[in-house]
């Protein structure tokens, strides 16, 4: 789960719908064991309160759909969620398989299906997925990728996402921009600050530690309802530098292509104080 807002203060983020079907539960296939970190059983139930359905989903699925090379050919989120994503893109560019290892996010997700929604849940584990057909866009958003804490992990995922992938298909990757991060911390181990939201009252204090390994990022969130009830969630990520995600494209046979700051990412050219690394991949 990426930030989601860029703290304010720091103390000492149309094609039509084609008809043609995506991988169903039947032609998909995983391996090994699906490794679950426990994210939805800490978030599931108040995870709409610190990713609400506001402009900023509109302008990533319009960004997602520009950068779809061929939405009739299909498309996979690795991390899907609740469906925050996925569910306004699919009315956009059809069928989304949605793979994620939280039985509990899915089942969010699950509830905001009706029968015609085009986006089927999978339980599975981004590292290890496969499907016997390929399709046009990958994406994987909301620090998915960050949520693996290995290089060797996180190229695993890329390898899958680009054997997933049609010849000139595109794998979209969305993560912490991780130069922003340590200039947040001003050479400190640790920083504290607040997002406010545009509900009033509410908002979400985050408690940072930089881990003593340099790319481990330790995160405790406080969120604050408006009644005066808070929630409490903690969660590790992998700060992933683009060269680092430009590395892992590489060697699974994808050619980098952009990088963004935020969304829309037409308007939003990559830089170190972005608060976002949004990097694009070509398969050849």
């Amino acid at each position: 789960m990426s930030t989601p807002a860029t703290p304010t203060t720091a103390a000492p983020s149309t094609p039509s719908a084609p008809s043609t079907p995506l991988p169903t539960a039947a032609h998909s296939t995983t391996t090994g064991i699906i490794d679950d970190i426990g994210y939805g059983r800490q978030f599931d139930d108040w995870y709409h309160r610190l990713f609400p359905d506001d402009a900023s989903v509109a302008a990533e699925v319009e960004s997602l759909v520009s950068l779809h090379p061929d939405p009739a050919s299909g498309t996979v989120e690795f991390g899907v969620g609740n469906g925050r994503i996925a569910l306004p893109l699919s009315r956009r560019v059809g069928r989304i398989t949605g793979v994620d290892s939280s039985p509990e996010m899915l089942e969010l997700l699950r509830r905001n299906l009706t029968d015609d929604t085009p986006v089927e849940p999978l339980h599975a584990d981004i590292r290890t997925y496969t499907a016997d057909r390929t399709v046009g866009l990958v994406y994987a958003v909301c620090a998915t990728l960050s949520m693996l804490l290995t290089p060797e992990e996180q190229r695993q995922a890329v390898q899958r996402a680009a054997d997933l992938l049609t010849p000139g298909g595109r794998l979209v990757v969305e993560t912490h921009n991780k130069p922003a991060i340590l200039t947040l911390h001003e050479g400190r181990a640790r920083a504290t600050y607040f997002t406010p939201y545009p509900e009033p009252g509410t908002g979400l204090q985050s408690h940072s530690l930089l881990l003593p390994e340099g790319s481990l990022w330790h995160l405790s969130h406080v969120w604050y309802e408006s009644d005066g009830t808070t929630r409490v969630g903690t969660e590790v990520s992998r700060l992933t530098a683009p060269d680092e995600l430009d590395a892992y494209a590489r060697d699974a046979g994808l050619l980098p292509e952009r990088r963004f700051g935020d969304w829309p990412a037409d308007t939003s050219p990559y830089g170190p104080h972005s608060p976002l690394a949004i990097c694009t991949y070509i398969k050849p």
